[in-house]
């Protein structure tokens, strides 16, 4: 009888501590952001109206210098989702498959799923179905044909609301139903919108938020935090906002909180004196639009009526996503769950607003690889700023330590935590970026990547400098990288010139920042 006390004694103690431990792990509101840069109140941009951001930052910690591996969404999204760099994961482009590279890969929903956490995403998140990837979700990914649009309207029209653009598009998929050999490609379906004057850079509809996937896609967050709440499950919920990527379409009212005569232009438009021109690009992606070549002179620099444009629409696009922020965040705290839920927000990588002349992203410049990132847990008092130099690598380990659960041995990033509670300030000197140069450009939007690629710039940036080395050779082969494959350089010091408006590479005076940061690249990206 003794022994059976004991033993229903110690069973009960066990479940105690394993139910103790469960408890303990936090939830994950993971909220990715397409084509955000910093431009934001809580990072000093006065002119844009983000309170629920602001808010979020205010209550957690913010960085400043939080860096994207690769300016592209599908590069930049593989790394972040697996901890990896792009030389690892084998992604440098749009269309490759995560699981053709690497089949064994563990995303971080998935490594959160393989440790008991419902694990749900929508939207945006590993850039399109080809990517969608089932082994990392418990239940399908809810993509925008899944959403509950507002009354009266259909699933937007390849992105836009505008009566004609959806005329003209139902006809279009009518005729693609008909052939069964049409092309049902991006590029071509989009062509296609182009050549008709369908596809315009920006919309501006009085409809309801959720006329948009953005909009329905916080009320879907909302709709499953219930779910999550009534049923006490663990989750794991991602929500990839598509704004503020072309075009640019939120609804009216997020137009009507600026004024665009009182627009700010990019202060430079050039050209950095002493840099090669592969750091560039023609802006290709604002080319896909048929209003932009129009607004463009010989030199593909955007007039400025529509550089004020661009700027308004995607100022406005901020605004209606931080509303959505905003939505979720306090109907999170309205049941109580802020209490213990870990909140990741942050972009993919920056975007041009024609600084350098160059709109998009697709570069390695400040503009297109910096990103905001801000974490807000129970465990962690907040209310600060970090300005070392982070990668959003960095982003998986730092959620598994917040959510209380062990962090995988082989990834590349490093758990932020001794920054977030405050017992160090910094946990590196620097941070790395790259960018694939002379493609075929064809290629690297429908095709396969690195066979037709014979450069890469490779960045360095820490607290005041970033060095480029641009790289030839290639990429499959992580071996023997020397410095003679070193074809062309950068280096740009923001402590005298924030702007890039000169490159040091050739300045004698700047050889030893340039040694170190090569060594850097050495041990960290070509030798590891």
């Amino acid at each position: 009888m003794i022994k059976l006390y004991l033993s229903l004694l110690l069973s009960f103690i066990l479940f105690s501590c394993n139910q103790e431990n469960y408890n303990a792990k936090k939830n994950v509101l993971f909220i990715v952001v397409d084509d955000l840069k910093p431009l934001l109140g809580s990072y000093g941009y006065n002119e844009i109206i983000s309170p629920n951001i602001d808010r979020l930052a205010n209550e957690g910690v913010l960085f400043s210098k939080a860096y994207a591996q690769q300016a592209i969404c599908t590069a930049s999204r593989m790394s972040f989702i697996t901890g990896r760099r792009p030389d690892y994961t084998k992604i440098w482009d749009l269309s490759t498959k995560l699981r053709e590279t690497r089949p064994d890969i563990i995303t971080i929903p998935q490594y959160f799923k393989n440790n008991g956490y419902e694990t749900i995403g929508m939207g945006k998140v590993m850039h399109g179905a080809k990517n969608n990837d089932p082994k990392s979700w418990t239940m399908p990914f809810i993509s925008n044909e899944n959403f509950d649009y507002a009354d009266g309207y259909k699933m937007p029209a390849n992105l836009y609301q505008s009566p004609e653009i959806h005329k003209k598009w139902d006809s279009l998929q009518a005729a693609l139903d008909a052939d069964p050999n049409a092309d049902r490609g991006w590029f071509a379906v989009n062509s296609f919108m182009k050549s008709a004057g369908l596809r315009p850079l920006t919309e501006n509809l009085d409809v309801p938020d959720n006329a948009y996937a953005d909009g329905a896609s916080s009320l879907k967050t909302i709709e499953l935090l219930n779910e999550f709440n009534t049923n006490k499950k663990k989750f794991f919920l991602t929500v990839g906002f598509q704004k503020p990527h072309l075009p640019f379409t939120p609804p009216k009212k997020y137009w009507d909180l600026y004024d665009r005569d009182k627009i700010s232009l990019a202060k430079f438009q050039n050209k950095s004196k002493g840099s090669p021109d592969d750091a560039y690009h023609q802006s290709g992606e604002l080319r896909n639009y048929h209003d932009t070549e129009p607004s463009m002179d010989e030199n593909g620099i955007v007039n400025e009526d529509k550089q004020r444009e661009l700027i308004h629409g995607y100022m406005a696009s901020v605004s209606f996503i931080d509303a959505q922020v905003g939505l979720i965040l306090n109907h999170l705290k309205s049941l109580g769950m802020d209490q213990n839920t870990v909140v990741v927000f942050f972009g993919d990588h920056g975007w041009h607003l024609g600084d350098h002349g160059l709109w998009n992203k697709h570069s390695n410049f400040e503009e297109a690889t910096r990103t905001p990132l801000i974490f807000k847990s129970p465990d962690i008092s907040g209310g600060f700023i970090n300005n070392s130099p982070v990668e959003l690598l960095d982003i998986f380990p730092t959620v598994c330590k917040l959510a209380g659960i062990p962090i995988p041995e082989d990834i590349e990033g490093i758990s932020l935590v001794p920054i977030l509670n405050k017992t160090s300030e910094s946990l590196k000197n620097f941070a790395i970026s790259q960018y694939p140069r002379r493609c075929n450009v064809m290629r690297s939007v429908i095709g396969r990547f690195p066979d037709d690629c014979t450069l890469m710039g490779y960045a360095v940036r820490n607290d005041r400098y970033r060095y480029v080395a641009w790289v030839s050779g290639n990429f499959e082969d992580r071996s023997n990288f020397s410095n003679d494959k070193i074809v062309m350089e950068e280096l740009y010091d923001y402590e005298i010139d924030p702007l890039e408006t000169w490159s040091f590479a050739l300045d004698p005076n700047y050889q030893e920042v340039k040694d170190q940061m090569i060594e850097n690249l050495r041990k960290l990206v070509w030798e590891n």
